[in-house]
């Protein structure tokens, strides 16, 4: 592996491949997400993941609650209380309780609900497939690899459970199945990409939220798109994993946002957790040989 940090033209390449295909990834544009969890059921049944349960947070609609080794796409029901919708996205939107009646989801919501709206925001997550993925970094087995796609896939078989790579992952994605002890998470398809197929979670989205293809061409998609929503006065629309300069050095996974990440529970300034690896050793070994030099010393000393 190369570099640890900063922007990447080819991670593929990075990763030794000699010539490898576009780098392909997902465009989530939650402006049109409708929460249906279409991506939720045809992931899990492709990939054989086994369910997770069915206990209700009491919080939410969402059942599935966060990703994990059983759930590899998790659709978000964030609900805001806090004033009108900013504009007409064909989101539901209700009323609070002693509120006048909401308008349809076609409705401006503004209009229908007043000061009492509460907005629905819903994102399908996802494994964000990084540039620079500190999963892969600290993974001792080799079980985690990178793609010729430019994703980042585990091998189940060669797993060991020991863990490392889930603190190491800055987004919280990947977990171990308490039954099995091996770690899971999104491989996007790969047994699909390498046939020509789009995953499965894109292929079942109704709404065309869930975007799949190369990355270069999603990203120029996502800034149109994030133009569009800023030209109709969504100016809190915003793209969250698109910019190669930020501390992974941008996602395989992007997102369109209509409020802050933190609202969707994603880390507002996520940072690969081995950037400063290289500076850690060189440390660690200026320190060693410091040590060794006093040693040196103090033996030639008692010897003198």
């Amino acid at each position: 592996m190369g570099r640890l940090s900063g922007p990447l033209h080819d991670v593929a390449q990075d990763a030794g491949y000699e010539q490898p295909p576009p780098r392909m990834g997902f465009f989530t544009d939650t402006s049109v997400c409708i929460g249906c969890k279409a991506c939720e059921v045809a992931c899990k049944e492709w990939n054989e993941v086994p369910e997770d349960g069915y206990l209700l947070t009491g919080m939410s609609y969402d059942n599935t609650q966060a990703l994990s080794a059983s759930t590899w796409r998790h659709v978000a029901f964030v609900e805001k209380a806090d004033g009108p919708a900013l504009t007409d996205l064909g989101m539901p939107g209700v009323g609070l309780p002693g509120a006048a009646t909401a308008g349809t989801v076609h409705e401006d919501q503004e209009t229908a609900s007043g000061d009492s709206a509460v907005r629905w925001l819903m994102s399908s997550d996802v494994c964000k497939h990084c540039t620079h993925a500190a999963c892969l970094d600290v993974c001792p087995t080799g079980s985690l690899f990178r793609t010729e796609f430019g994703t980042v896939v585990v091998q189940p078989d060669i797993c060991n459970g020991c863990g490392y790579c889930i603190p190491a992952c800055p987004y919280g994605v990947i977990g171990k199945r308490e039954d099995d002890g091996r770690a899971f998470k999104c491989t996007l398809c790969y047994d699909r990409l390498k046939e020509g197929q789009k995953p499965a979670c894109a292929q079942a989205c109704p709404t065309e939220s869930i975007q799949f293809g190369e990355l270069d061409v999603l990203r120029e998609r996502a800034d149109a798109r994030l133009a569009e929503l800023h030209a109709q006065g969504v100016e809190v629309a915003q793209l969250y994993g698109r910019d190669p300069e930020d501390g992974v050095g941008g996602d395989g996974a992007f997102f369109l946002l209509l409020d802050e990440p933190e609202v969707y529970g994603l880390p507002p300034d996520p940072v690969v957790t081995t950037r400063d690896l290289g500076s850690m050793w060189r440390h660690v070994g200026a320190a060693a040989a410091v040590l060794v030099g006093v040693g040196i010393a103090s033996f030639a000393g008692k010897r003198g």
